[in-house]
């Protein structure tokens, strides 16, 4: 073996310019696979980076839950499955385990204001319970985690930070554990540093909160609206569920153990937490039709928590399921045209094949010794590949799982995969070489090997064609799928937008002093050069957010049933100048002015999709609404219909909209949306200055344009074209070359028999065109092919397309051209060097 490895190393070195080509081909193909295969590890295979990951279990529910009046979760999980309980649940899971060494409770946080040094800045948040780094075995980078003494109700307020947040914001100073910075307006002391390497339990990839606190200091960093009067911290709400919950399990103890152990304390529990809640209403309030019908109970899930607390979510599997499809047809591209190029170099090498086999050697060890140089050859495009993987990475934004560093899953695949790869593309062509007539191939006449190499040749680069065509008529719907989702009319004027969001209540601000710093932020925003108006919404229309709520008629009977969702409509929070700053046209009635006031009657506008969904027959201007059948909450007039917009989704139709004025309801935080008459950025440092003018201590976020944020609801289309369009070039490029040197070969092989034609009268143009008909006749019957597997492929992303079908002719036919055009391009350069063949040299060339 080493004898064949010294062979193959000599003989490759000895062909740089054709090594080179079979490596870098081999690099791109392995490379796209391995790029993939990182996301796959990622999000699939790698376990959250903590101590012993698989004895951790995470809790979850499972059926629909009556139980709860909020339900917070954070990531992505299947239907009807939800991550969250209520505290008062976790302390009786801890109080009444059998199965497990521990439990932990967390939850990520939202972002919160983070004042250090006098400068205010948004950074996420995180809560945890006092033994969630011991539970997990972190240890800190700098200084110490926190404990369970810090988790005392009665403890001073301390919090870890994350290593990237104390390079951004501390400049990595060890001095910064035991200062003291402000979160919410709550002083806390920074006790250590988390290690580079931790990243959390929801998720292996990703990023950890910038700053993590004890569970118990949640009273004091809550911004939320107090409410009524003697409403009880979320901590001491039995049916306000937000936390998650993980446990290690006890040697020997399986997942459905700790089920049997808590599953039905946990229904107890929860019946019991919404017994109380219902116990301390007023009789009226309780008699309501949606707290009478409060009865399912859901049931306790426990299971793995070595990836986290969450589940890849459908659009990531989604993506990495065509993702996969595209770049293992690249590998099949390039296997088929590194075949090609070893047939030929088998074919010029025929000769010293022969006379191995007349000295004795066997036809199996000259298979092995082609082998060992393709798996050579595939073992340095591999080495090359990881290098392109990662750079794939970072060529792709938006793909799942990007960025993951390699680990020994990623190249243990890309070593099997390059092994594979040189076993896949060099078995035929060895078998092939090998098969030759010793006596023919000494006399150099061998025909045989000739023919049977020229037909597998013709039947490889057909499969090149065919391949690379159907990467480019994906390339192609993607593409016109990304330009009918740009044409889409949103319903209002997108362009010269900026939007950025503010939240006083980071900053303690009561309800009065909120509307108090909205007006002014307002005004003396207009009075920017260049501001042509100014609106505020909470959400921001198509940012990703979605506020949901119900909407009932006054005069009207309604059986409640809590799985009706035919009352649904979506709500915006929205200034007086929300649509006038958007161009959204009130079709019907008035838009919000100055009468609409804290304190005058409540006032609600509707979009046109509403009034047909809730008004069929009638007008709705006059009409009074509430957000319950009972009417027992403040009426709203509505005052206004407007255009329809989209809200969230570019791809479906506006959903039923009601707009409220901020004045006139709570809300955490609103979106500032300048209409300016220029380029949007270049009154960001303007804005930021008029904002800290107004409260030098409120951090401005989420600085964007409305383009921009559109765009960022079509990064899997744009992903899915950006894939298919590289890969699709790459793979034209890749056939083109095939083809070029299969026609190359043919002329060269050719060259006495076109010598003999011209000599007896053809043309120049006669061979061309023979040699261009041979070449363009294997294009065709590749296309031909490519056709075929591009329709039925189609179907299989069909939900993926907008404004266009599978068999869309236009995608079809330019498709087509485009790698007949790159194919003829390649064929022309043999066809015109045979064409100008000298007859006397062709006659004398055997």
């Amino acid at each position: 073996m080493l004898n064949d490895l010294r062979h193959a190393i000599r003989l490759l070195a000895h062909a740089k310019g054709w090594t080179a080509v079979v490596v870098v081909s081999l690099a791109l193909g392995i490379g796209a696979n391995a790029a993939l295969f990182g996301a796959v590890n990622g999000m699939f295979l790698r376990k959250i980076p903590v101590r012993d990951p698989d004895s951790l279990v995470r809790l979850r529910t499972f059926g629909r839950n009556d139980m709860s009046n909020n339900s917070s979760d954070y990531g992505f999980n299947p239907p009807d499955i939800r991550a969250s309980f209520s505290y008062p649940m976790f302390q009786q899971f801890v109080a009444n385990n059998q199965t497990m060494t521990d439990l932990i409770a967390c939850a990520p946080y939202s972002r919160g204001s983070v004042v250090v040094n006098g400068q205010a800045d948004l950074a996420s948040l995180f809560v945890a319970s006092g033994n969630y780094f011991q539970v997990l075995g972190i240890t800190a980078r700098l200084g110490r985690t926190i404990d369970p003494d810090d988790d005392r109700p009665s403890a001073a307020g301390v919090a870890v930070i994350s290593s990237r947040f104390w390079q951004s914001r501390f400049g990595s100073d060890s001095k910064a554990v035991g200062s003291s910075i402000r979160v919410n307006d709550v002083p806390v002391t920074i006790i250590g540093v988390l290690p580079t390497a931790f990243t959390g339990v929801q998720q292996p990839v990703g990023e950890p909160a910038d700053v993590t606190l004890p569970v118990n200091l949640e009273t004091q960093l809550s911004v939320a609206p107090a409410g009524v009067a003697g409403t009880p911290p979320r901590l001491a709400q039995p049916t306000n569920w937000w936390l998650q919950i993980l446990g290690r399990l006890k040697p020997g103890v399986t997942a459905a153990q700790v089920e049997a152990n808590l599953g039905a304390l946990f229904q107890n529990q929860a019946r019991a937490g919404m017994e109380a809640y219902l116990s301390n209403l007023p009789d009226a309030e309780r008699s309501l039709s949606g707290n009478r019908s409060r009865r399912e109970v859901p049931q306790l899930r426990v299971d793995s928590g070595a990836h986290g607390v969450y589940d890849v979510n459908v659009t990531d599997r989604r993506s990495i399921a065509i993702l996969t499809v595209v770049v293992a047809i690249v590998l099949l591209i390039v296997c088929a045209n590194v075949a090609n190029l070893l047939l030929s170099r088998a074919t010029m090498r025929q000769k010293e094949l022969a006379v191995r086999l007349s000295l004795g050697a066997t036809r199996w060890r000259l298979v092995r010794q082609l082998l060992t140089e393709s798996v050579l050859l595939a073992a340095i495009g591999g080495a090359l590949g990881v290098v392109v993987g990662y750079w794939g990475q970072q060529l792709l934004p938006g793909a799942p799982g990007r960025g993951v560093a390699l680990d020994w899953r990623v190249l243990s695949f890309t070593a099997a995969i390059a092994a594979a790869t040189g076993i896949m593309f060099g078995i035929l062509p060895a078998l092939r070489a090998t098969r030759v007539n010793v006596h023919d191939s000494l006399k150099e006449s061998g025909r045989g090997i000739v023919a049977s190499r020229s037909l597998l040749t013709r039947a490889l680069f057909i499969a090149q064609v065919a391949m690379s065509l159907v990467l480019l008529v994906g390339a192609g719907l993607f593409l016109g799928t990304l330009q009918n989702l740009r044409d889409v009319d949103v319903g209002f004027d997108p362009n010269n937008l900026l939007l950025f969001r503010v939240n006083p209540q980071l900053n303690r601000y009561d309800e009065q002093r909120t509307i108090g710093l909205y007006r002014d932020l307002t005004a003396r925003l207009k009075t920017l050069p260049g501001v042509r108006g100014v609106g505020l919404s909470n959400p921001a229309l198509l940012s990703g957010s979605v506020n949901g709520t119900a909407m009932f008629v006054r005069g009207r009977t309604y059986v409640l049933d809590r799985r009706d969702r035919s009352n649904d409509i979506n709500r915006v929070v929205v200034s007086s100048t929300f649509f006038e700053a958007l161009g959204i046209p009130v079709v019907a009635g008035r838009a919000f002015d100055n009468r609409d006031a804290y304190d005058t009657p409540k006032v609600v506008i509707i979009n046109e999709t509403a009034a047909r969904k809730f008004f069929p027959a009638a007008s709705p201007l006059g009409e009074h609404v509430a957000y319950n059948p009972e009417f027992t909450e403040t009426q709203m007039e509505v005052v206004g219909v407007i255009r329809d917009t989209k809200y969230n989704s570019i791809r479906e139709p506006a959903p039923a909209t009601m707009y409220v004025p901020y004045e006139q309801t709570r809300t955490a935080g609103m979106t500032f949306a300048l209409r300016t008459s220029g380029d949007p950025y270049t009154l960001v440092n303007s804005v930021r200055e008029a904002v800290r003018q107004v409260d030098g201590n409120l951090p401005v976020s989420d600085v964007s344009t409305q383009s921009e944020q559109i765009e960022t609801r079509m990064r899997q289309e744009r992903l899915f074209a950006q894939a298919c369009l590289l890969f699709g070039v790459l793979a034209g490029v890749l056939a083109a070359v095939g083809l070029f040197g299969l026609m190359s070969y043919n002329v060269s092989r050719r060259t006495n028999e076109i010598g003999v034609r011209m000599a007896l009268g053809a043309r120049a143009a006669t061979m061309l065109g023979l040699i261009m008909r041979e070449s363009m006749w294997l294009v065709a019957t590749g296309v031909g092919m490519g056709l075929l597997l591009a329709v039925a492929a189609g179907r299989l992303i069909a939900s993926q397309l907008f404004g266009l079908t599978p068999t869309d002719v236009s995608t079809l036919v330019l498709a087509t051209l485009l790698m007949v055009a790159v194919s003829a391009a390649a064929g022309y350069l043999p066809a015109r060097r045979a064409s100008r063949v000298d007859p006397n040299e062709a006659l004398r060339y055997e």
